[in-house]
């Protein structure tokens, strides 16, 4: 069974999917634009490499729930409970940068989330140090936000929704352009920002992760009989009519 979901699909979400739905976004992205940028531009994948600590095969949205005081006291030294401690694992983040021929000149750099990013830690500190330091410069940035949990970049102004895409050109900062929109809504397209004067290519997020859903057989890696996991009781209502109405129809 495959949903044919407005916008975005909120099993792509699981942790253990997310890393490769990323990739696979940035991989098809880059192809996408380098036939419509070339020969001026072209699309390049770069990556962040930086050790973080995890709770390796512990989903992010793991929450531990306090045993009872008497529950505590039936427990003997003889019967150690089980626990993951977290472990330095290197993480590897992919981005893409415009550039320029010739110049090598870093024209738009388009970044898409990972829950690294959104928790506390140093997947944060990079990202962020990372994030200042594009826009203080001449280069657009282009923030993807596929994911409903955690912390969102700071931004002043703006609406509460579940993912978002933000678009800051280097000419009009500090004000940057955002697209909020939530689980039952179609992702929006948007133009990328290039130089004065050139055609702006149109980017259909939708129609890319369709691509690839399709190309990783993530299908078979989702049971679309579970619900996914930070709904709300109304979004969970409608996703549940929508994949039994998928199924029948």
């Amino acid at each position: 069974m495959k949903p044919a979901f407005p916008g975005m699909n909120p099993y792509l979400e699981q942790p253990e999917l997310w890393s490769e739905v990323h990739f696979g976004l940035i991989s098809a992205l880059a192809r996408s634009l380098n036939p419509r940028l070339t020969p001026k531009y072209r699309a390049a994948v770069e990556k962040r490499v930086y050790a973080d600590s995890l709770l390796v095969g512990i989903p992010d949205v793991t929450v531990f729930r306090a045993q009872p005081e008497a529950a505590l006291a039936t427990q003997t030294l003889s019967q150690p409970v089980k626990v993951m401690l977290p472990v330095a694992a290197e993480i590897r983040e992919h981005y893409l940068e415009i550039r320029q021929v010739g110049t090598a000149e870093v024209i738009a750099v388009i970044e898409i989330h990972s829950p690294t990013n959104k928790r506390p830690g140093e997947g944060r500190e990079q990202y962020s140090a990372q994030r200042r330091q594009v826009l203080s410069s001449l280069s657009h940035l282009i923030e993807i936000d596929l994911l409903r949990a955690g912390e969102p970049q700071p931004m002043a102004g703006g609406i509460a929704s579940d993912y978002r895409i933000l678009i800051s050109h280097a000419a009009e900062r500090p004000e940057a352009e955002l697209y909020a929109f939530n689980l039952r809504d179609s992702i929006p397209p948007f133009a990328l920002p290039l130089q004065a004067g050139d055609q702006e290519p149109v980017i259909d997020l939708n129609r890319l992760l369709g691509k690839v859903y399709d190309e990783a057989a993530l299908e078979l890696a989702i049971d679309y009989s579970q619900p996914p996991v930070g709904l709300s009781p109304e979004d969970l209502a409608w996703l549940q009519a929508f994949i039994v109405e998928s199924a029948n129809g």
